[in-house]
């Protein structure tokens, strides 16, 4: 067993559901491909249970079997079971749910063992070598807003979580760099700045005010119109000044956006609209031979079963479009970057384009039918909303700023801390880290922490509030751990490897048993993708903490468990830590 341990090693439910197959394989060898079925116990009988016996009975029942209901078949299953010591015992309840106690001796082993080797080998094994995750993807010259903000927080936790098993993730930033409003913006700039060159950041201000300027003189001014229009055939058609004055735009863009970057930790390769556009011609050259792009209204199109409008890959004037941008972006993934998991991070507003493109692709033959890989997922997420309960937006109906929304999380965090003293006893550099960390982690936490397809209200407030289910309030628990490790003088790298941990008391039992559920939490998120599994587990860890050191009987500096329980104390903060770290805040050490 020792090898089929070690292919799982982390994860208890797939290292039961191997012993569970060896039975179920001796129980009923007549019956192919049984996946055993195993669940975390809600109940006091077990901490997992096997729940098999039911849907075998409905299949054996009538020909010819020993059993005689769910209750027998159990007793087998658990009867069958090979010997391992990761099982105390064993007992059947109900119609046949196979209950099972874990050895708390294999337990505190277990643990120990993750101590020493890191907590990486607590790590999925997703079946993919390289996935592109799309997300963040603001448009060139526009202002990113809170929902920029979501996909860019959702995404990076997605490419961490896949990072921290071992795929090879390509972060990707579909910018939207490309398309006719580049036009009236170059020859606005050109209008304003005639050495365009020299027209800085500084000197064309702010990007979103010129492109508001821009359009008005577009809506009002037929001469202009016009003017812009060229200017959208001489940039697709490569003239040198068109391209420069349109590098020029995106790198001023560009320099806003890595301030929100730069602020929020994430790390991005920007491949947008304009890498893509060259491969677009021949992609829809070959969806034509296939057979798939059809003639209608003077578009061409791609007709989708189910669905009652075509995905337009041509405009009726010949031009390109999102559908035609985003089947070449894919094909490109699929084929020059051979990712196996492709994943866009977008508002659920965009759910049936990518529908549409996803069903193209599988008539086209470049994803296969079905769930299996290579495939592509879109991963929806719902709106920000303000206190009154509509889209959040600042007074004067702009949608806010980034940066400032930012900022204002860090300042209000950093007055806190100020407010309880700190300027006094820390150092500057201790006080700008701190707020960093509690005020981008507390924006961060207060969106993933909800299911990703829900509406979520923005509120300071409670994102800064120091207790109840916030990044605060888990931060700071994550600082009174390590308070505790340094309280007690012990160096915890030489306790790792001379001390033993043991889990003799109940509430340091259920510590330990959360504590090895990490690793199926992290696959679910991962599988799932949902980062509020996460979230949800490591609240329930830190509630679960403070109850194992509230209890006077489970008293660690000074009692003679000291060692073991210091032991149990690191193992909960690494495993805090891992939890931030995934969702990408940066933990504290000290409050």
């Amino acid at each position: 067993m020792a090898s089929q341990e070690e292919e799982c090693k982390g994860n208890l439910k797939a290292q039961l559901a191997k012993l569970f197959e060896v039975s179920l394989k001796v129980t009923v060898p007549n019956e192919a491909d049984v996946d055993p079925l195993i669940a975390a116990c809600t109940g006091k009988f077990g901490d997992y249970q096997c729940n098999n016996a039911m849907g075998l009975w409905s299949k054996i029942k009538g020909k010819g079997t020993q059993f005689r209901g769910p209750p027998a078949v159990g007793e087998a299953i658990k009867n069958n079971l090979p010997t391992s010591e990761m099982i105390d015992s064993c007992s059947v309840a109900g119609p046949g749910f196979v209950n099972v106690v874990l050895s708390k001796n294999w337990m505190a082993k277990s643990i120990q063992k993750m101590l020493v080797e890191g907590i990486d080998t607590w790590a999925p094994q997703p079946p993919v070598k390289t996935a592109v995750v799309d997300f963040s993807s603001p448009n060139i010259a526009k202002e990113m807003h809170v929902g920029h903000l979501r996909s860019t927080i959702i995404g990076d936790t997605l490419a961490r979580m896949l990072e921290f098993s071992k795929v090879k993730v390509l972060r990707r930033n579909h910018v939207g760099d490309w398309g006719t409003q580049f036009g009236m913006l170059i020859e606005f700039l050109f209008e304003k700045f005639p050495n365009f060159e020299d027209a800085t950041e500084t000197a064309i201000g702010d990007l979103q005010a010129f492109y508001k300027a821009s359009k008005q003189r577009f809506d009002s001014d037929p001469a202009f119109k016009e003017r812009a229009q060229q200017a959208v055939v001489r940039l697709q058609g490569g003239e040198e000044k068109y391209r420069r004055a349109w590098a020029q735009i995106c790198e001023i863009s560009r320099t806003e956006f890595h301030k929100v970057y730069q602020r929020l930790g994430v790390h991005l390769e920007e491949k947008g609209e304009s890498f893509y556009n060259p491969y677009i011609p021949g992609v829809i050259e070959g969806l034509t031979k296939q057979g798939l792009v059809e003639e209608s209204q003077g578009a061409r199109v791609i007709f989708i079963e189910g669905i009652n409008i075509p995905l337009i890959v041509v405009k009726s004037d010949g031009g390109f479009n999102y559908a035609s941008t985003d089947l070449a972006a894919l094909w490109y993934r699929l084929n020059e970057e051979k990712a196996e998991w492709i994943i866009y991070v977008t508002d659920v507003g965009q759910q049936q384009h990518f529908d549409m493109v996803f069903k193209a692709a599988k008539r086209a033959g470049w994803l296969p039918q079905g769930d299996n890989y290579p495939k592509a997922s879109h991963v929806g997420f719902g709106l920000v909303l303000g206190e009154d309960g509509k889209r959040f937006r600042t007074r004067n109906t702009e949608v806010v700023r980034l940066v400032d929304l930012l900022d204002e999380a860090k300042n209000r965090s950093k007055a806190a801390l100020i407010e309880r003293g700190k300027g006094e006893e820390w150092t500057e550099e201790e006080i700008e880290s701190t707020a960093d960390a509690v005020g981008y982690g507390a924006v961060k936490y207060a969106d993933l922490k909800n299911n990703r397809l829900t509406n979520y209200t923005f509120n300071f407030d409670q994102m800064l509030n120091d207790k109840g289910n916030t990044a605060v309030y888990l931060l700071y628990a994550h600082a009174r751990i390590c308070s505790i490790i340094r309280r007690s003088g012990k160096d915890v790298e030489e306790l790792k490897n001379k001390g033993t941990l043991v889990l003799e008391h109940k509430d340091e039992r259920d510590l330990g048993l959360h504590l090895l559920q990490f690793a199926e939490v992290v696959e679910e998120a991962c599988t799932n993708l949902l980062p509020n599994v996460v979230c949800d587990y490591l609240y329930n860890l830190s509630e679960i903490f403070s109850k194992f050191y509230s209890n006077a009987e489970c008293k660690v500096i000074g009692s003679d468990k000291e060692t073991s329980r210091l032991l149990l104390c690191e193992a909960t903060a690494v495993v805090m830590r891992k939890c931030f770290n995934l969702l990408g805040i940066t933990p504290i050490y000290k409050i």
